[in-house]
C-alpha cells in the first residue's frame, strides 16, 4: 500500500493521472448507479442504509488497522470532520427517500450537486472551467433535473410529502458538494490516500448502523433481516468502489471534473432500470440521458 500510495501522489495533476482520474470517476458512476439500484426497493431506507454501514465497519477494520499505514493526527482530524458532515449527508437522503421516490430523488440530488461542486472547487482549489465547460455542466445537471421532472409527473404520491421529499433532494445535493470539496481537500493533505480511505470508511459508517438497530427495534413488524444483510454486504462493496473510486479521482486531478463526470451515474442508473429492473424509458427519458452523457463529454473535451 505504500508503493501504490507513493505511486498514485506521484501522478496526480499529470497526463497519466489525469486519464487515471477520469477512468476512476466513470467506474464510481457505474458503481453509484448500482449503489443506489441497491437502495431502491421493499427495504426502509434507513434499515437499508444501516445495514450498507454495518458491513463497511466489518471490511473497512481490518484495513485501517492493519494493512494501511496509521493516519498522522491532521488526518485523524479530518476523519471526524468526514464523519458529521456524510451523516448529513446520509440523513437527508434517508428523508428525501422516506417521503419521495427515488426515480424523483435521486435525479435532483445529483443534478444538485455538480453544480455546486464545480463552484466550491472554483474557490477553493482555484480550479477554472471554461466557457465551453460550463456549457457542459449546464447540459449535464439540466438534463439530470429535467429527469427530475419527467419522472415527477408521473408520480401520485401526496403532494404534500413530494414537496418535502423535494427539498430534502435538494439539501443532500448540497450535502454531495459539501462533502466532495471536504474529501477532496482532506484526501489531498494525507500522506497515504488509502489510509485516508480505510480511515474514512471505519469511522464514517459507524453511526447509521445504531440509528437502524432502535428503528428496527421500534418497528411494529420489522423485516427479516437475512435478505436486508446480504443487501447491506453488497452494498458496502460497491461503496468502497464508489465513494473510494470518486476520492482518488480527486486526489489525481481536477475535482470539478470528476464531480461532472460522476455525476453521468444517472445515465447508468435509467440503464440499470431499463435492463436490468424492467422500467420503461421512452424516447423523451433516452433523448435527456444523451443530453447528460454529451454535457460530461463537452467538460472533458473543453478542459
Amino acid at each position: 500500500m505504500d508503493t501504490l500510495g507513493a505511486w498514485l501522489v506521484s501522478i496526480a495533476n499529470t497526463p497519466d493521472g489525469a486519464r487515471l482520474a477520469t477512468a476512476l470517476a466513470l467506474m464510481s458512476a457505474v458503481a453509484h448507479a448500482a449503489f443506489g439500484a441497491l437502495q431502491k426497493g421493499r427495504h426502509d431506507p434507513w434499515l437499508t442504509r444501516g445495514a450498507i454501514d454495518g458491513w463497511l465497519v466489518v471490511i473497512s477494520a481490518p484495513v485501517a488497522l492493519f494493512v494501511v499505514p496509521w493516519p498522522t493526527a491532521t488526518t485523524f482530524w479530518f476523519v471526524a470532520g468526514a464523519l458529521v458532515i456524510h451523516f448529513a449527508y446520509k440523513l437527508t437522503m434517508a428523508l428525501a427517500y422516506e417521503r419521495a421516490a427515488y426515480t424523483v430523488v435521486y435525479p435532483v440530488v445529483r443534478g444538485t450537486g455538480p453544480l455546486v461542486t464545480v463552484l466550491a472547487a472554483s474557490l477553493i482549489f482555484q480550479e477554472h472551467f471554461t466557457l465551453m465547460q460550463w456549457f457542459g455542466v449546464a447540459c449535464l445537471s439540466g438534463g439530470i433535473l429535467l429527469l427530475a421532472l419527467r419522472n415527477l409527473s408521473e408520480e401520485t404520491l401526496d403532494p404534500h410529502a413530494l414537496r418535502v421529499g423535494l427539498m430534502w433532494a435538494v439539501a443532500g445535493g448540497v450535502m454531495v458538494a459539501i462533502y466532495t470539496t471536504f474529501d477532496a481537500y482532506a484526501i489531498r493533505q494525507s500522506l497515504n490516500p488509502f489510509t485516508f480511505l480505510a480511515w474514512f470508511f471505519f469511522i464514517t459508517s459507524l453511526d447509521f448502523p445504531i440509528l437502524a438497530a432502535w428503528r428496527y427495534r421500534r418497528m411494529i413488524d420489522p423485516p427479516t433481516l437475512r435478505p436486508l444483510m446480504w443487501r447491506g454486504l453488497l452494498g458496502a462493496f460497491i461503496a468502497w468502489f464508489s465513494f473510494g473510486g470518486v476520492m482518488m479521482a480527486t486526489r489525481l486531478d481536477k475535482v470539478g471534473e470528476a464531480a461532472v463526470l460522476r455525476e453521468t451515474s444517472t445515465v447508468f442508473a435509467a440503464l440499470i432500470g431499463w435492463f436490468i429492473l424492467g422500467e420503461k424509458v421512452g424516447p423523451r427519458r433516452l433523448a435527456l440521458m444523451a443530453l447528460v452523457a454529451a454535457g460530461a463529454v463537452i467538460v472533458e473535451i473543453g478542459g
